[in-house]
């Protein structure tokens, strides 16, 4: 028993309804999978949804997690198909012309919150975590994920590829082709 690591274990627990044993899983993964769909989403607000989101899937399908795989790619791949499916529906269709409807003059776009982190946060962060960090945001939505999961979340290749359901040398040409993409970049900046 004690070879079977302790979130299978607590999976377990859960699946025979045990819901202690839920909230322990919720607990060990609420700041990861936070962490991850703020990196992929920059955005708070989407980020703690995907993050409900992620839990509610877990809960509802606990019948179907395999003993044999690893909890925690299970978990991470849940929560990256659902940050990669926001990204997909994000395409805005804004017009330039829009209006507000109360005819104060100001137009729809004022209204729109900032995307700017706030003082603290720049603070925070240095001036070269920042250029990363926008320069990897602008990578192909393909090579972000792989991005983020290896580098930012330190999964390896063969948990990355379990979690996106892809082979290891896709997994491996997403990541050397992002690197490159990161690399060419970054040099145009530093």
């Amino acid at each position: 028993m004690n070879s079977i690591a302790i979130d299978t274990r607590l999976a377990r627990l859960a699946k025979s309804g045990d819901r202690a044993a839920f909230a322990e899983l919720v607990e060990l993964y609420n700041d990861k999978i936070y962490h991850l769909a703020y990196r992929m989403l920059r955005n708070r607000h989407e980020a703690e949804e995907i993050v409900q989101e992620t839990f509610l899937r877990v809960y509802m399908n606990l019948d179907k997690y395999d003993e044999q795989q690893k909890f925690s790619t299970w978990i991470y791949r849940i929560g990256t198909n659902l940050c990669i499916d926001r990204l997909r529906k994000r395409k805005p269709n804004y017009s330039l012309d829009a209006e507000m409807s109360d005819g104060d003059g100001n137009d729809w776009y004022s209204t729109l919150p900032s995307e700017e982190d706030t003082p603290a946060e720049q603070l925070v962060l240095s001036e070269t975590q920042q250029q990363i960090r926008a320069t990897i945001d602008t990578l192909p939505d393909k090579y972000k994920a792989v991005v983020i999961l290896r580098y930012l979340q330190d999964l390896s290749l063969q948990e990355i590829s379990e979690a996106l359901s892809m082979p290891v040398t896709t997994i491996k040409t997403r990541l050397h082709r992002g690197r490159e993409f990161l690399r060419k970049k970054l040099e145009q900046i530093l």
